[in-house]
C-alpha cells in the first residue's frame, strides 16, 4: 500500500509540474489611453517619479504632467510664448526637466517650482533642430537633426552649466535627409545610443570623442524616440505606428528583434517612456499635417 500510495503521489506531482509549466500566460492588459487636455500638439514624454510622466506641447512649449495609474493629465508649466517642446528627459534626483526646444534651443525646468532654470541657444535656429535629450551621470546630451553634433550640458550638484558642442564622426555624422539624428538614450556608464531617422539605423556614440558605430541588425524605418533598459532597447517608429523591442549584445555592437508592439490607439507615436512592464507613448497625429490638426492628443500605455 505504501508503494502504491507513493507512486500515486509521484504521478500527481508530475502532473502538477507539467500543468504549471504549460499553463497559458496571463492575458495582456488592455491598452490605456490618457488624453492630454488642452494641448495643441504633442511629441515628447519623460518618466518622472513613480507613475508620473511629463509631456510637452510641441508647438506651444507648455509642459503637462500626468499619472499612468490615475489615467489623467493636466497642464503643469505654462511657459513663455515662442517656445517649443520636443524630446525630454527628467532628472528626478534634482527635480529637473530637460527639454529639447526645436530650432537651436534647449530648456531646463524646475519641476518643484515650475520655473525655468536655464535656457540655451545651441545653434542658429534657422539651420538646426534640437530634437531629443538624454541624461548621463555627467550631464545632458541633446541631438540636432540637421547637424552632425551633440550639445552637452554638464550638471554638477543639480546645477546645469555652460554647454559645449561635441562634433561627431562616423555614420552618426551623415546628413542624409531632413531629419537625421533623432532619439537618444544613455547607458548607466554614459555611453550613448542615437537614432538616425534618415538612415533607419541606431548607433553608438562615444560621449568623449564623438566617434560612432552602427548597431548591426537593428533596421528601424521611421525611427524616432528610444527607450533603454539594460540590454533591452525599444525604438518608436512613428509613421509605422509601432514600437520594436531589440535585444542588444553586451558590447552594443549588434541587436536582435524581440517583439513588435502595435496598438489600434497608436496615431503616429513619436517618443516613449518606461514604467515597469509598460511603455507610455505620445501620439503626435502627424498624419493630419505639420502642424497637426487633431482634435485631441494622447498618451497610449501598452505592455512592453
Amino acid at each position: 500500500m505504501r508503494g502504491t500510495a507513493r507512486m500515486i503521489m509521484i504521478s500527481a506531482l508530475a502532473l502538477l509540474a507539467t500543468t504549471a509549466f504549460t499553463a497559458p500566460a496571463a492575458a495582456d492588459r488592455p491598452d490605456q489611453v490618457i488624453v492630454l487636455p488642452g494641448i495643441s500638439s504633442a511629441e515628447g514624454i519623460a518618466a518622472g517619479k513613480g507613475s508620473t510622466f511629463f509631456a510637452g506641447d510641441l508647438f506651444g512649449g507648455d509642459i503637462f504632467r500626468g499619472d499612468i495609474r490615475r489615467g489623467a493629465a493636466a497642464l503643469f508649466i505654462d511657459v513663455p510664448a515662442g517656445r517649443n517642446a520636443v524630446g525630454m528627459t527628467a532628472d528626478t534626483r534634482h527635480d529637473l526637466l530637460f527639454v529639447a526646444g526645436g530650432g537651436g534651443k534647449g530648456y531646463v525646468y524646475d519641476t518643484r517650482r515650475r520655473t525655468t532654470v536655464a535656457e540655451y541657444d545651441f545653434a542658429d535656429p534657422a539651420a538646426s533642430f534640437v530634437n531629443d535629450v538624454t541624461l548621463t551621470p555627467f550631464g545632458a546630451f541633446f541631438t540636432d537633426s540637421r547637424n552632425p553634433v551633440l550639445y552637452f550640458v554638464p550638471v554638477r550638484h543639480g546645477v546645469p552649466g555652460a554647454f559645449r558642442t561635441l562634433a561627431l564622426s562616423g555614420p552618426a555624422a551623415e546628413i542624409a535627409g531632413d531629419f537625421n539624428l533623432n532619439g537618444i538614450v544613455a547607458t548607466p556608464t554614459g555611453r550613448l545610443i542615437v537614432a538616425h531617422s534618415a538612415l533607419a539605423q541606431v548607433m553608438t556614440v562615444n560621449p568623449v570623442t564623438g566617434a560612432s558605430a552602427v548597431i548591426s541588425g537593428v533596421d528601424v524605418s521611421n525611427v524616432d524616440g528610444l527607450v533603454l533598459d539594460g540590454r533591452r532597447l525599444w525604438a518608436v517608429q512613428n509613421a509605422d505606428n509601432q514600437i520594436t523591442e531589440w535585444r542588444l549584445s553586451g558590447d552594443l555592437s549588434a541587436g536582435t528583434l524581440v517583439e513588435t508592439i502595435t496598438s489600434p490607439a497608436f496615431a503616429v507615436p513619436t517618443t516613449a517612456a518606461k514604467f515597469g512592464s509598460r511603455l507610455a507613448a505620445v501620439n503626435s497625429h502627424f498624419d493630419t499635417g505639420i502642424p497637426p490638426t487633431a482634435p485631441q492628443y494622447e498618451v497610449v500605455v501598452v505592455d512592453s
